[in-house]
This record gives structure tokens, sequence and C-alpha cells, in this order.
């Protein structure tokens, strides 16, 4: 385990030194969070969370800590509808599967490739920069709450 954490830590550090940016306690214990907790959690979620070990911590720091993640190329949003602002620290190439009786969202693997991979079929010219993959429907523990 403490191998992926120093991995994990030297990924995070080289990425913020890239970027013009230096280490602070505050983006270590925000991307920690994002990482050892996969659940794509809104930047209120993440407050809640990193406030437990570090109480001094404000909303707008860590609305900070996060915009910095995110441009760095460590952390990417997801945005649904109208909803907050989720953060995703899975940076492979995945959809999300959004559950509409709780809420959650959970990471899909996708083929790796082209979109011709996943059926899609473009028409002549057209080059796919950037795949979003988004479904809808009802995750194994709410469905089977559907079924008692």
């Amino acid at each position: 385990m403490n191998g992926i954490k120093n991995q994990r830590q030297a990924v995070l550090d080289r990425t913020l030194s890239r970027s013009g940016l230096r280490m602070t306690r505050q983006r270590q214990t925000v991307y920690d969070t994002l990482m050892d907790q996969r659940d794509h959690p809104t930047a209120d979620e993440v407050f809640s969370r990193v406030k437990r070990t570090m109480p001094t911590i404000s909303l707008a720091t860590v609305y900070n800590c996060l915009e910095k993640l995110v441009d760095c190329g460590l952390v990417r949003q997801v945005n649904r509808d109208r909803e907050s602002t989720r953060y995703c620290a899975n940076l492979k190439e995945h959809g999300h599967f959004y559950c509409r009786q709780c809420g959650s969202v959970h990471d899909i693997d996708l083929p790796s490739g082209q979109p011709a991979d996943l059926g899609l079929a473009l028409p002549e010219g057209f080059r796919v920069d950037q795949l979003d993959v988004n479904l809808r429907g009802v995750c194994p523990e709410c469905g089977a709450k559907q079924q008692s």
C-alpha cells in the first residue's frame, strides 16, 4: 500500500511542479481525499471529509485546491445536468453511470481506441478530441431494493 501512496505522491509532486504550483498541505489533503474514496464527491462532500483531518480548512480553500487539481489534469470534473459538479480522480478513459434512485456515480470501463470501437459511426471528416459517455439507470443496490 505504501508503494501506491509513494507513487501517487510522486505524480502529484511532479504534476504540480510542471504546472508552476507548489505543494501545500491543503492540496495534498484534498488530493488524498479524492484518491482514497473514489465516489465522485461534490466540493461540499470533499470539504466535509477534509475537515475531519484539517479542521481549520475553509470551503473556499477546498474549491481553490479542486480548481488547481483540475487545471493540472490530476482530477476531472464530472457534470450532470444542473447538479453540483463532482470530482473524479480516475484519469483513465472511462464513462460514468448515474443512478437515478440514489444519485450515486460509478465509473464504467470503456474499450480503448476510437469511437468506432463503441459502435459509433462518425460522419466523414469528423475527429474526436474528447469522448464523454454518460449512462443513466438504477445501480445494483437500488435495483435490489426495488425487487424486495
